[in-house]
């Protein structure tokens, strides 16, 4: 997943720069976009993973600017470098003193800057991945992205995705084994996605437990997606069960009071909410949406999913 970087500069040629030192870049990839000063808050709608700011060029005080930044509630964690021609220890110290991360002198040593860059991202990448079972980003992040896509008016599709039977499996098999079918569920979306999507406007989520979500564009054949993610998963999850238990096809589970219930092979249910740019105004009204499509789903058995494409 490549991560936007915003340069606010009322010029080209820093964005020139840093795109030249990244175009050979495989393990680390940037999506660079440039705004001017009138823009900024183009930017802070966006929440890009990190913003670099040429003080040179731009009309505002620094200061100022990073104020804007840091008070802004979705962006009061983005990293922010300053790149400036100013060497006056007080004054870096005043800009470093509103929470920015790196203020790089001009004339700029470019393959400072570039491994500036790259490590901010490696460590945006690694803490970001709030599951460590997964390495999938989990509820902010979530959150972050789905409003990201409302504000900029877009036609997106959510994809909310769990697992039916799951807590009887860990009664059976264990909560190791339970780990194990969650990242294979977790690499079976991502799997799926990465090579289905025709747009590349994709996100991944991990929710918590079972529980995964995923956005796709309404470009994308959605539904094909769904049944890939169906298939791979059914051919691949019998491999976490017994031989006998596969034969049966369903598992034996004492309840509270002893009694043997049977429940049958976990398997995935996808709820899908096309959200047009009209019809939600908020990321609650879509979780709401996305809950009772997915409810429908789980009325079938085994895997399956359900499509909501209703448009007001």
């Amino acid at each position: 997943m490549a991560q936007e970087v915003y340069i606010i500069d009322n010029d080209d040629e820093l964005k020139h720069i840093i795109f030249n030192l990244f175009k050979e870049e495989n393990d680390y990839k940037v999506k660079l976009k440039k705004v001017n000063t009138e823009n900024i808050d183009v930017a802070l709608k966006n929440i890009p993973s990190l913003i670099i700011i040429n003080e040179d060029t731009i009309d505002e005080d620094i200061i100022e600017v990073c104020k804007r930044i840091r008070l802004n509630e979705d962006n009061s964690i983005t990293p922010i470098i300053v790149i400036s021609s100013n060497i006056e220890k007080e004054h870096r110290i005043e800009v470093l003193k509103e929470c920015v991360e790196h203020y790089i002198k001009v004339p700029i040593d470019k393959e400072y800057l570039f491994y500036t860059i790259k490590n901010i991202i490696r460590l945006l990448d690694t803490n970001r991945r709030v599951s460590p079972l997964t390495g999938l980003p989990g509820n902010v992040q979530i959150q972050a992205e789905m409003k990201k896509r409302l504000l900029n008016k877009e036609n997106f599709v959510m994809l909310y995705l769990d697992l039916d039977n799951f807590k009887a499996y860990n009664d059976v098999y264990g909560f190791l084994n339970g780990d194990e079918i969650i990242k294979f569920t977790a690499r079976t979306i991502s799997n799926n996605i990465d090579k289905l999507s025709e747009s590349g406007n994709t996100f991944i989520g991990h929710i918590g437990g079972d529980d995964f979500v995923a956005i796709v564009s309404e470009e994308d054949d959605y539904e094909s997606i769904c049944q890939n993610i169906i298939a791979e998963f059914d051919k691949g999850v019998v491999k976490y069960f017994n031989e006998t238990d596969v034969k049966k096809g369903y598992l034996e589970v004492p309840n509270r009071k002893g009694v043997i219930e049977q429940f049958p092979l976990t398997s995935i249910s996808i709820g899908v909410v096309v959200a047009h740019k009209s019809r939600f105004h908020n990321v609650l009204e879509i979780g709401e949406v996305g809950a009772q499509v997915k409810h429908l789903a789980k009325t079938t058995m085994g895997s399956a999913y359900s499509v909501d494409r209703r448009q007001n």
